[in-house]
């Protein structure tokens, strides 16, 4: 693997909090319009900035805040992945990709069905 040199946009604190509430919501309002069609069953339990997915077969995706150091982890089977806002999108430091395709490629292989998520307008 790869190691990539990410360079974080700063951010106050309460830009940074904006941020994570944006992408927590939206991977929630993708879960919620997915149950309602009837796409897949996820279960999200989301406590403060954690949001925890219980995926079909019993696996389960985390994502959450780390705000001394700015960043949103995703902790999935492939592996635990950190990722710092960077020109309006979040990027992981290990092999530059982006959170929400790398979230879809886990939901994906996790749950055995092609999952999406979609990135919020910031």
């Amino acid at each position: 693997m790869v190691s990539t040199r990410v360079v974080a946009t700063p951010l106050p604190d309460a830009g940074y909090r904006a941020l994570v509430n944006a992408v927590l919501a939206a991977i929630e309002a993708d879960i919620d319009r997915w149950l309602e069609a009837d796409v897949v069953d996820i279960d999200a339990r989301r406590t403060g900035d954690l949001l925890e997915l219980a995926l079909p077969g019993g696996s389960h995706l985390i994502v959450n805040a780390q705000p001394p150091l700015q960043e949103l982890w995703l902790a999935a089977r492939a592996g635990g992945f950190h990722f710092k806002y960077v020109d309006g999108r979040w990027i992981d430091g290990r092999d530059g990709c982006e959170l929400f395709d790398l979230l879809s490629r886990c939901a994906s292989e996790q749950a055995g069905l092609a999952l999406r998520f979609t990135s919020p307008s910031y």
